[in-house]
């Protein structure tokens, strides 16, 4: 089916192409809760919106969040809570690739969340445990590890485990 240009109550409609080139028709509303989507179609006058770096899965949890925000009014605040708890309720490497999407999507209230989310699961991690979370590989000598482990000893305390739920 084609997609209209404005929906049933006279809204625009706008077209979001995911990188893996799926589309998704919203109400230009709905969307304009990012701010950059916000810029462009002020700026540009466009109504399909090309993000090459998120992929569909990704946008559809986005979309989801979108949709419930706008609902936030008709919904009472413990039950919109609850859908945020539920919402970062995810594997990690979902939720850092949510986080790095409204980024750049500029969807600010759904970026603190996402933070927020991401924080308190690295929370009273060691910085090994951080390191092998988020994979990085250390460049440092064991003599620069052992005079940091002196000099900030606190840095290093924490929980050994590596795992985020």
């Amino acid at each position: 089916m084609a997609p209209s240009s404005s929906s049933t109550a006279g809204e625009k409609m706008l077209t979001l192409k995911s990188g893996d080139n799926e589309e998704f028709y919203l109400e230009e509303s709905l969307v304009l809760q990012s701010d950059l989507i916000k810029t462009m179609v002020k700026e540009e006058r466009i109504s399909s919106i090309p993000l090459p770096s998120i992929k569909s899965k990704t946008l559809v949890k986005i979309i989801d969040y979108l949709k419930k925000h706008a609902e936030l009014a008709a919904l009472n605040k413990e039950d919109f809570k609850n859908f945020e708890k539920e919402f970062v309720n995810v594997a990690l490497e979902e939720l850092l690739d949510i986080t790095v999407a409204v980024n750049y999507l500029k969807i600010n209230d759904l970026l603190e969340l996402c933070c927020q989310a991401v924080a308190d699961r690295i929370k009273d991690k060691s910085v090994e445990a951080v390191q092998k979370i988020f994979k990085i590989e250390s460049d440092f000598t064991p003599e620069e590890v052992a005079e940091f482990k002196r000099e900030t000893p606190w840095a290093f305390e924490g929980d050994l485990d590596d795992t985020t739920n």
